[in-house]
């Protein structure tokens, strides 16, 4: 009879130990990896997206405008016609489409 009440009150321990854990996975799993596959997909989104004449803006802060793409990178002019190849993911924001006004 001991032996039973034993394995009930370890069981009954497991539980209030897995059921947390779970639930900070869940939690884990909604505040900070989806949030972050979405941001990632968006990003991949905008970088098919751009075409050459394009403006854009880097992760360095720097603006020019597309003049050439291959499988891998931009070539970005930038003001006095100097010219700088960059790595697509190197890519923030589309100042084409962000100077467009609303609908």
């Amino acid at each position: 009879m001991t032996s039973t009440v034993i394995l009930q009150a370890a069981g009954g321990n497991m539980m209030g130990t897995i059921v947390p854990m779970v639930l900070i996975m869940v939690v884990f799993y909604f505040f900070m990896i989806r949030p972050q596959m979405k941001k990632a997909k968006e990003h991949k989104k905008l970088i098919g997206e751009l075409k050459i004449g394009d403006k854009i803006v880097t992760t360095a802060g720097i603006h020019g405008k597309i003049v050439g793409s291959n499988e891998t990178t931009f070539l970005i002019e930038v003001e006095g016609g100097t010219k700088i190849r960059f790595d697509k993911s190197a890519i923030s924001l589309d100042a084409t489409k962000a100077a467009e006004p609303k609908a």
